[in-house]
């Protein structure tokens, strides 16, 4: 599959998966929906072209799936009389007026998968397949267990989320802190499994870091006050702005005194200075803020 084209079904899946967990609930159906409706679209895109509106065009496909999957599942509780009326437009050109923007969606996805109510290897799993758009054989394989064992945690994950009953909605002010804090980590899990790989040969993942930095973006844009949130992208750009110099072509690490500083990414170091020295100025100062601020100096 084309680079570019992967890229783009993986940063609009969350996007389809907010609008239809927030319109319909049901979010372990919906996620299998998203499933179907990017499976459709690495098949007609290439061969019909990608459409004019892209996310609209997998809202739609992702929605009348969503109506399939409740359909059959109400009618095995006899409820399809209810649920027949649940049809999306054939064009899903924008969000109805009143309703959360996408982007807001993708947040409260991330709540979701880190619900406290799951471990910290379902969190991880969940946010990689729902929020990353990694397919449960590539979680496989970053964490080297079988694929049937992936899905078997990936399924159970869903199951919890819906047992608990979670509201699509960003936590209310007294459980937000507790909850982001619990982002960041499973954040900081996936950017270190990818910047350190703890199994398989290789020195590191770029697509679980890179994924990683990814959601610490989208987090830090829709939180943008929160300084451990700040603190935390910063300390991914800062750390994986070396990531080119860190090891040679046999895999051997290569101490930071000995680097080239050449093959650092200076961009990604102007960009994490510049967010950690805004961070430390609106205390309280948290452990991510500290880890930055050393990894700054390091780069300095």
């Amino acid at each position: 599959m084309d680079v570019e084209f992967e890229r783009l079904l993986r940063e609009m899946a969350p996007r389809v998966l907010g609008a239809l967990v927030r319109r319909y609930g049901h979010f372990d159906t919906a996620e299998d929906a998203v499933q179907e409706a990017l499976l459709a679209a690495a098949v007609q895109w290439p061969a019909d072209g990608t459409p004019d509106n892209p996310l609209g065009w997998l809202i739609a496909v992702a929605g009348r799936k969503m109506t399939d999957l409740l359909r059959s599942e109400q009618a095995r509780a006899r409820r399809e009389e209810t649920v027949s009326s649940w049809v999306l437009p054939e064009k899903y050109v924008s969000p109805p007026a009143g309703e959360p923007h996408d982007v807001d969606d993708e947040l409260v996805v991330l709540f979701m998968c880190c619900h406290p109510a799951l471990s910290s290897a379902s969190q991880i799993a969940l946010t990689l397949r729902a929020v990353g758009g990694l397919s449960t054989s590539e979680i496989a394989k970053a964490f080297l267990v079988s694929e049937s064992t992936m899905a078997q945690r990936i399924s159970r994950a869903k199951q919890t989320v819906k047992a608990s009953n979670a509201r699509f909605e960003v936590p209310p002010p007294d459980q937000l802190l507790d909850r982001v804090n619990v982002v960041l980590h499973v954040l900081y899990l996936i950017f270190n499994e990818g910047y350190s790989s703890t199994s398989g040969t290789e020195v590191y993942r770029t697509d679980l870091s890179n994924e990683a930095i990814r959601l610490a973006r989208l987090t830090h844009r829709l939180l943008p006050a929160h300084s451990e949130v700040t603190g935390l992208l910063a300390l991914m750009l800062l750390t994986d702005a070396r990531r080119a110099a860190r090891a040679d072509a046999t895999g051997r690490l290569i101490p930071l005194d000995e680097q080239d500083r050449d093959q650092w990414n200076a961009a990604y170091i102007k960009e994490g200075v510049a967010l950690i020295t805004d961070a430390l100025s609106r205390p309280p100062v948290g452990p991510y803020q500290l880890q930055a601020a050393i990894a700054a100096l390091h780069d300095e």
